[in-house]
């Protein structure tokens, strides 16, 4: 075990020294200026703080360890550039890439396989939220592209903000805006509909119901939509009674008695079943779950208008991606336009 970690040292080693070398040569012309082969764009480093990160254009042979990102690339029409992908995920319409044989796992979106990533020689890497602790090990290999949703931007302005990011290293920025414009029409007509109505957002997680604040998954409920989320101040609360557990509504919410939804009473109750998105075996499904007398006494009930987010694997992987959020505005066309 002491030889593999030392030999696997020394290939991160070596890798990082051939990244820095070959920086070094590519990113000048021979006058000792910038070469047009690097861009600069705005990403986040292992803190989640801002930083200006030196990226090559256009580049072949493309890392992908975030569903979200590989939604975009896939958007974009540039599958065929990956050449390892974290594939501990599952998601339809991504699947040709996690059943290609031919691009090499790089373990999961929580836990990097870094030997598989030396083997797979990226010229870049993206990743989401979950592998930021592995950041350090990763720009070491090659650059990384680490894009997130700015909770004060939202979930729509963050994802076209992200796209446009990663489209700039392409050059196909204009793609990216003509999907963006389409969903804008969308959510106005979603937003006419919420005006004046008011909700409860939450997941169904292990038989029990957790509520979802404005700053997290699904958050495009209360924040873009513009549901009323009369769940805040219970949230609120939930959060300052776990003030040791950091950013808690943003992961997985705030679990929530059945008591509490009917105090609230809410006039429409969304639900996204974590169970189903990640593939739990045995566990009981979101409508299960809340078919039961007390969520029965509330007024979303009554008037058939709880929402169940049919495509929950996308609300809890993918959010954030260009054909993800299509998918998202679809399951609430569904629910609450007919």
């Amino acid at each position: 075990m002491k030889i593999k970690k030392l030999l696997f040292m020394g290939l991160l080693s070596i890798s990082a020294l051939a990244l820095a070398a070959c920086g070094a040569a590519d990113n000048k012309d021979s006058s000792g200026k910038a070469s047009a082969e690097y861009m600069t764009i705005e990403t986040l480093n292992g803190a989640s703080e801002k930083i200006d990160l030196e990226v090559p254009v256009n580049p072949e042979r493309i890392a992908v360890m975030d569903m979200a990102s590989l939604d975009i690339l896939d958007k974009l029409d540039l599958g065929d550039r990956i050449v390892g992908l974290s594939k501990g995920s599952s998601i339809d319409y991504l699947q040709k890439y996690l059943d290609d044989e031919s691009i090499i796992n790089l373990g999961t979106v929580k836990e990097a396989d870094l030997e598989a990533l030396i083997e797979a020689d990226p010229q870049l890497i993206f990743i989401g939220g979950r592998l930021a602790p592995f950041y350090d090990d990763l720009i070491k290999i090659a650059p990384v592209v680490y894009l997130s949703t700015d909770k004060e931007l939202g979930l729509v302005k963050s994802t076209s903000k992200n796209a446009l990011t990663v489209a700039s290293i392409f050059s196909m920025e204009d793609k990216i805006k003509g999907f963006m414009a389409d969903y804008d029409a969308r959510i106005s007509t979603l937003s006419a509909y919420a005006k004046g109505k008011n909700a409860l957002v939450g997941m169904v997680n292990a038989g029990g119901f957790n509520l979802l604040g404005n700053d997290g998954r699904a958050s495009i409920i209360g924040k873009e939509i513009g549901f009323e989320n009369i769940g805040l101040e219970a949230v609120k609360k939930a959060k300052e009674d776990k003030d040791k557990q950091k950013e808690a509504t943003s992961s997985h919410g705030n679990e929530a008695s059945f008591e509490v939804l009917v105090s609230l009473n809410p006039e429409y109750i969304f639900v996204m079943d974590r169970d189903a998105a990640i593939g739990t075996e045995g566990a009981k499904l979101a409508k299960e779950v809340m078919d039961n007398e007390l969520v029965h006494m509330t007024d979303a009930y009554k008037n058939d208008t709880i929402v169940f987010l049919d495509h929950s694997s996308i609300w809890y992987l993918a959010e954030g991606g260009i054909t993800a959020l299509g998918i998202m505005l679809g399951d609430l066309e569904a629910g609450l336009l007919g």
